[in-house]
């Protein structure tokens, strides 16, 4: 049985910690107070979540390769989420959204 390598526990890791904390990509999300929208109902943090994990890409050798896109289209969601009048771009593809049971 594989496990993820250390790159991609690594990018998880800080992924949580700069969205727990407040802190994600801060360009597009200053002033956004969006923790409230995220915590208070699972649905929130289970589509960050998804997002997150449907954008990265990791090599064969389990190298991530695109952090910071993927931290990038969950502030595009939590922005929309908290800012109506922001309109995401490029739109949400099915695969970024999509949930894995």
């Amino acid at each position: 049985m594989g496990h993820l390598s250390v790159d991609v526990r690594a990018s998880l890791r800080l992924f949580a910690f700069y969205l727990a904390n407040g802190t994600l990509d801060l360009d597009l999300l200053d002033g956004i107070d969006y923790r409230s929208a995220v915590f208070e109902f699972g649905s929130g943090l289970e589509q960050v979540f998804a997002i997150y994990t449907n954008v990265l890409q990791v090599d064969a050798d389990g190298t991530v390769l695109n952090d910071g896109d993927a931290q990038y289209r969950v502030a595009q969601w939590i922005r929309a989420c908290c800012d109506p009048s922001y309109q995401v771009e490029p739109p949400f593809q099915d695969r970024e959204t999509e949930l894995h049971l």
